[in-house]
């Protein structure tokens, strides 16, 4: 007996427990609980669900599978990092990263599309262009991956591959999944969103939540200059960013981050620093400054470590809260800026 064909399976990681039940038509409604505990717990087989008998065991293994991705690449910097390619169902493959900082808190950074369409110019994965946006179970099956393999995370950031505004329904659901207290449970004070800028996204986040913390990579706030490194700035000018950025923070009370990768000679003079400051004025803010990761064809310098306290002090003497931030990954290409690397050919199957 021939069983199903691997593309009618029900994939199990993006459903809550009444999707499960109801897909798989179990009587026994209590089972989708259970079966949506096991995967939140990281199982990998029928099998390892131990509470359920074996007639269901098989039942699911004609009709379902547990995850619809798999990893095809692990690569592990020796400050700790490690950055995984996965491979989706249909080919296409992403990347996506642990990160360990220095107390030892561990933080899956994770993509929410194959590829990007922003193009910024200081990003490798701005190189490949768009294929898709994720579907919700791809982004859990990301934090799995890494849980997996890592112990316990304790934080989920979208700051990987991809504009998460542009798949704000992949990242609902994903968090819908992963915050859900009969699985993972994980508190939406532990989920960043990262964006480019794109208002419009502001403002439905806002509006119809998560209400998770918010991450603009904002890089220079010099409008002529973020236009030129970030096309996405053209619809989106600096005034109408700073409006969406506080009505964010009046509606959700949560602080904006605002991020920065330091560009030398580019980004880094202090009236760049000081046009930072003008945009930073009356918002409730935390700056990171992230040196510039080097990827291979981006005609781009890294700051040197002089360069890069300067403008940092004259941000802190402004009266604002800034981090300067230590590079890790880069030695797998799993820093601010360079993923894409292992990926680059599934991407011209498109």
């Amino acid at each position: 007996m021939l069983g199903t064909p691997m593309s009618e399976l029900i994939t199990l990681s993006e459903l809550l427990p009444e999707e499960i039940s109801e897909k798989l038509e179990l009587s026994q409604k209590f089972r989708g609980k259970q079966i949506f505990q096991w995967i939140a717990k990281g199982v990998s087989e029928f099998d390892q669900m131990t509470n359920l008998d074996k007639n269901l065991r098989n039942q699911l293994k004609q009709k379902s599978r547990i995850f619809s991705t798999k990893i095809t690449k692990l690569l592990e910097d020796p400050d700790g990092t490690i950055k995984l390619q996965i491979t989706l169902n249909d080919g296409l493959c992403i990347e996506t990263v642990l990160l360990i900082d220095k107390e030892g808190r561990k933080t899956a950074c994770v993509s929410c599309q194959a590829g990007c369409a922003m193009k910024c110019a200081f990003c490798m994965t701005g190189t490949l262009g768009l294929a898709r946006n994720l579907t919700g179970g791809e982004i859990v099956e990301e934090f799995l991956h890494l849980e997996k393999i890592a112990g316990h995370l304790d934080n989920i950031v979208f700051m990987g591959m991809g504009e998460p505004m542009q798949n704000l329904p992949g990242i609902r659901k994903a968090l819908e999944i992963l915050t859900h207290k009969d699985g993972r449970n994980l508190s939406t004070r532990r989920i960043t969103l990262s964006t480019c800028g794109l208002t419009k996204g502001i403002y439905d986040l806002a509006d119809n939540g998560p209400h998770m913390r918010l991450a603009l990579s904002l890089t220079t706030a010099d409008p002529e200059l973020r236009e030129e490194l970030m096309p996405s700035a053209k619809g989106n000018p600096l005034p109408e960013l700073k409006k969406a950025l506080s009505y964010y923070t009046k509606k959700t009370g949560k602080r904006v981050t605002l991020e920065a990768a330091l560009l030398s000679g580019k980004n880094t003079s202090i009236e760049s620093a000081r046009n930072m400051v003008n945009f930073a004025r009356g918002l409730n803010v935390y700056i990171n400054l992230i040196p510039w990761n080097e990827v291979e064809g981006l005609d781009f310098k890294t700051p040197t470590h002089a360069e890069c306290k300067k403008f940092s002090d004259y941000l802190v003497t402004q009266g604002l809260n800034v981090n300067l931030r230590v590079r890790r990954g880069e030695k797998i290409g799993g820093a601010c800026g360079q993923l894409g690397s292992t990926v680059s050919n599934s991407m011209k199957k498109i």
